[in-house]
């Protein structure tokens, strides 16, 4: 017996991880390109020669998404075969994707649906790449939590999927436009969508917290599911249902932990009206670890 075998690492463990390891590659390679691709664009000319910031942004988030996706389809449990493993991880990594950019689109059409966020960011607007980023990874922090939430690889499997993704998407668009209305309200009915066509990068971050914590708290959610393949209006009562009590309570909560970790600071001005990055981080940092904690406690 081995040094290694002592740790459980045996050669099938090995090779399953360098299968993994190396269609995980070959995603992440693939969606860089379809960055650019699906814009008609050249990924490395953005990148390199023009140094398009924001483009650079809009793709990591599209990169971290997908890595965060292949996290839930590596279960740590080696399948039958190789064959199967690699079947396996790939249409995990290529649902993730589809699933990723399509809501990315949906994001772009429906929750963002004032200015075209392709032309934006091409021409290098910073906030608008931070958005959509964060939508990336919101819906990537979603994708994963609902593949960890499923147990096998069955059709039934990929629509029980697709039913919390639609779910997801739903909360996220209602969380959009309840940001909307406040920013709205507080700013003589200013559109939010306009301050980041104008480049306001505190209410893109701010708002990026908000999406992140929203993606984080629909895993608590999955905690309270029971996975049933067959129960196809169950799972999006289910997750409709769980979804809107764990919205209410992480905006309620958020609310609340603001007023006392930033007491004595006006947010709304120093973030609407002054452009004030700091501040907005620091209330990114608190809509996410709020999240994590009511996510762990949730566990």
């Amino acid at each position: 017996m081995t040094l290694f075998q002592n740790f459980g690492i045996t050669q099938d463990l090995v090779i399953i991880l360098a299968i993994d390891l190396t269609i995980a590659i070959i995603l992440l390679t693939f969606m860089r390109y379809l960055q650019g691709w699906s814009i008609k664009v050249d990924s490395r000319v953005e990148l390199s020669e023009r140094d398009n910031f924001a483009f650079g942004i809009s793709t990591a988030g599209a990169i971290a998404g997908l890595g965060i996706v292949l996290t839930g389809a590596i279960t740590g449990e080696a399948a039958h075969s190789y064959l199967v493993e690699a079947i396996g991880m790939t249409a995990y990594g290529l649902f993730g994707l589809v699933l990723i950019k399509l809501g990315r689109y949906l994001h772009d059409k429906i929750a963002l649906n004032e200015f075209n966020k392709n032309e934006l960011i091409l021409k290098g607007n910073i906030s608008v790449a931070i958005v959509d980023a964060s939508a990336a990874i919101a819906t990537a922090i979603i994708i994963r939590s609902v593949l960890l939430w499923a147990e096998d690889l069955t059709f039934n499997t990929f629509i029980a999927i697709f039913s919390a993704f639609a779910i997801s998407q739903l909360m996220l668009v209602l969380l959009t436009r309840f940001r909307e209305f406040r920013y709205a309200k507080r700013n003589q009915n200013a559109s939010m969508q306009t301050a980041l066509v104008q480049e306001h990068k505190a209410v893109a971050i701010r708002h990026s917290g908000y999406m992140l914590a929203m993606a984080l708290s629909f895993n608590a959610a999955s905690h309270f599911i029971i996975y049933n393949p067959e129960a196809y209006l169950a799972n999006l009562v289910g997750w409709l249902t769980f979804s809107i009590i764990m919205l209410v309570a992480l905006t309620v909560l958020i609310k609340i932990v603001k007023k006392v970790v930033l007491a004595n600071i006006n947010l709304a001005q120093e973030v609407e009206q002054q452009n004030n990055i700091g501040v907005a981080t620091v209330e990114l940092a608190l809509s996410v670890a709020i999240a994590l904690i009511l996510t762990s406690l949730m566990a």
